[in-house]
């Protein structure tokens, strides 16, 4: 049997992509020149408002009815201690969680802004929440004035900051938000924003850049194609003659 295969071949493709490479460059530049100042991988992105009917008031923290803790939420958390329940000795315990601290090396801290930017850091599990204040700190846009973080719901402001992160549950990542800790009725304009220095505000979107920009797409290469295998003909092998029983010599 003969087998065409002048038709098989297959190209090698690079996806096209719209992205300059250069920008690419200057955008992965200036990350790492984040990293080096910060001492950190940080990115800064932008969410969308949770409503299109969003006012003046919507980017100022909620009041605390609002992250009140209903009984609702009470039982939900007890019911989740009653299934993670398990009779184990202390020295078992100590062991697993020594063993799941050794297998994870970083935890990813997003801080939500009320402007709805947010900012992510990387950090190793082993430092403590002080860490990511210290960072917030550098990186506010008004540092001289008195700030917290909390979480939610229900909203728990964090208040010890010398624990590590994997004490504090914020491992593998966490969300957490941020909030200039002065009164209510105060009329500044660090309610309304901007959270975040020019200079950070400029890293979001970066992320992106680097990600998807490739090498354009070059002229694609062919397979040389494989000769056809010569099929050979065999000859029908010729019989002998054969004398006959009957005849006798």
């Amino acid at each position: 049997m003969i087998v065409d295969v002048s038709s098989q071949f297959s190209l090698k493709r690079r996806r096209f992509t719209n992205i300059d490479p250069m920008e690419a460059e200057e955008a992965k530049a200036k990350l790492a020149a984040a990293k080096e100042k910060f001492g950190r991988e940080i990115r800064v992105f932008e969410t969308s408002a949770a409503s299109s009917s969003q006012t003046e008031e919507s980017i100022t923290e909620e009041t605390d009815e609002f992250f009140e803790f209903t009984a609702e939420d009470y039982y939900r958390i007890m019911n989740a201690k009653k299934e993670d329940k398990v009779l184990k000795t202390r020295k078992l315990k100590e062991a697993e969680q020594a063993a799941r601290r050794s297998r994870i090396t970083k935890t990813v801290i997003r801080v939500r802004f009320p402007d709805n930017h947010t900012l992510e850091a990387t950090f190793h599990p082993s430092e403590t929440v002080q860490s990511l204040v210290d960072l917030l700190t550098k990186v506010v846009a008004r540092p001289e004035l008195p700030f917290y973080i909390y979480t939610t719901p229900p909203k728990k402001q964090i208040k010890d900051t010398s624990q590590d992160f994997y004490s504090a549950g914020f491992v593998p990542g966490a969300i957490v938000y941020f909030s200039y800790n002065i009164p209510k009725d105060d009329a500044s304009d660090a309610k309304s924003g901007p959270f975040l220095q020019e200079e950070i505000v400029s890293l979001k979107g970066l992320e992106l850049l680097t990600k998807h920009a490739e090498p354009v797409e070059s002229a694609p290469e062919t397979i040389p194609e494989a000769s056809p295998p010569v099929v050979q003909e065999k000859k029908p092998a010729e019989k002998k003659p054969v004398k006959p029983k009957w005849l006798k010599l």
